[in-house]
């Protein structure tokens, strides 16, 4: 591999990047796929022992890979989500080089790509990276003062209760993780402490069906960030908190407070075994259940404008309330011995030394394609759509790179001008339905 030059290489091996190499394959345009570890990686190594999809499994829809499985309205767990991808890169004559990670990525005086790797230096004319979003696990500075007896996790390094000290646990972080990590601890007996955010929550079934079947229905996994008024924040949101366990249920974090629970607001500061709380318990609790409700309006009007028959289900009631904003916290009274930071992931672009960035690191790019020719992403949430990144929505997003790729091709051989079996042809970017545009050439 070492001084090899390829047109394209991809970075990354996970659903992105065999979904964009599927489609390169089926326009033979030569590439490489880089995995720095091996495929479903991420999913292996970063995803706790009964983690599963909260999306149903027809959902999976990779190109030329729909889930073929028994049980279509269920939900994979994780060895079942490597499985399906290990299966999927093995359907197609897929070039990955596993093992293999980029560390640095430059332009070419000549033109294209230099990239360092782990396993020598490639060229490249065009380099899509399919790196994913979360590439570095992110913990507040604040988790320093916490007593060095506490054990400390970020979710991505969380694998079981049983794998945790005994004693209870402060879980950080109340998004799709923190929520079911606290769950799975909750599930298996433990005291479980659970510091709150402002993520959002969706129910898991409404009026019959699955809410994922009712939002497919209703265009929302097809709605382009571009709709919104403001496109950049919404990249941002947080996703709405749910689980696929079980066959799938809500997680309400006020049924957990009944049953034995701790919920607190945001953690505000730690001193030492104290650790301090934004009196926002209530604040929080409510706005994850208005935009549940909210989320259940948008269904009802969809079935009524449609004139679909759906049973009537009754409008969630609270099944608790907190007597009061808890504001304090002391781990050595409360019998804490481990801390689980569901807090995120930070991005570490660090090895791509082109000026495609803004301010937070971000890539900026129309559709996953940069102001860099040659360069693009893909598998970033709301890439385009709020299907982006997902099973459901990844393959759209790689075919419409891998037109991107084949029109920069010509773009770059014929200078804008192409000549296509006696027939002019020009490149059409934003063209979704052809890979190029007809054009009378004067």
């Amino acid at each position: 591999m070492d001084g090899a030059h390829l047109p394209v290489v991809v970075v990354g091996g996970g659903q992105a990047g065999l979904s964009v190499s599927w489609w390169l394959g089926r326009r033979a345009i030569e590439h490489v796929v880089l995995e720095r570890d091996r495929v479903a990686g991420e999913w292996r190594n970063r995803r706790w022992d009964s983690f599963c999809l909260v999306t149903p499994n027809w959902q999976c829809d990779l190109p030329g890979f729909p889930y073929a499985g028994p049980d279509p309205d269920g939900f994979m767990v994780r060895d079942e989500i490597v499985a399906y991808l290990e299966r999927y890169a093995a359907s197609f004559d897929v070039p990955l080089a596993e093992g293999v990670a980029a560390t640095r990525l430059r332009a070419r005086r000549e033109g294209g790509f230099e990239l360092h790797t782990t396993a020598g230096r490639l060229s490249a004319d065009q380099v899509v990276v399919a790196a994913g979003p979360y590439q570095v696990p992110m913990r507040p500075r604040m988790a320093e003062r916490l007593p060095a007896g506490v054990v400390q996790v970020h979710s991505s390094e969380y694998r079981s209760p049983d794998a945790l000290p005994p004693g209870a646990v402060l879980v950080v972080g109340t998004g799709q993780s923190g929520c079911q990590i606290a769950e799975d601890l909750h599930l298996a007996g433990r005291r479980v402490h659970l510091a709150t955010g402002s993520a959002p929550r969706v129910a898991r079934f409404y009026r019959g069906r699955d809410v994922v079947a009712w939002l497919h229905d209703m265009g929302y996994y097809r709605k382009a960030v571009t709709e919104f008024a403001d496109a950049d924040a919404v990249r941002f949101r947080v996703n709405h908190y749910v689980t696929g366990r079980d066959g799938g249920r809500d997680i309400d974090l006020r049924k957990f407070a009944r049953d034995g629970m701790r919920l607190y607001g945001h953690l505000a500061g730690i001193d030492g075994p104290r650790l301090r709380f934004t009196p926002d318990l209530c604040a929080n609790l409510d706005a994850a259940d208005a935009v549940s409700e909210g989320i259940k309006d948008s269904v009802d009007a969809y079935i009524a404008a449609n004139g679909i028959d759906a049973p009537a289900e009754a409008r969630y009631v609270p099944v608790w309330e907190p007597a009061e904003e808890p504001d304090a916290l002391d781990l050595e009274a409360a019998g804490i011995t481990s801390v689980v930071w569901a807090t995120g992931f930070g991005r570490d672009h660090r090895w791509i030394e082109l000026p495609v960035f803004d301010g937070r690191g971000y890539p900026t790019h129309d559709r996953g394609v940069t102001s860099y020719p040659g360069l693009y992403f893909l598998g970033l949430p709301w890439q385009h759509t709020w299907g982006s990144g997902r099973f459901s929505g990844i393959g759209a997003d790689a075919e419409h790179l891998a037109r991107q790729i084949v029109a920069h091709q010509h773009r770059t051989v014929h200078t804008g001008l192409h000549w296509l079996a006696g027939t002019p042809y020009q490149t059409s970017p934003h063209d979704d339905e052809d890979w190029i545009a007809p054009r009378t050439v004067a």
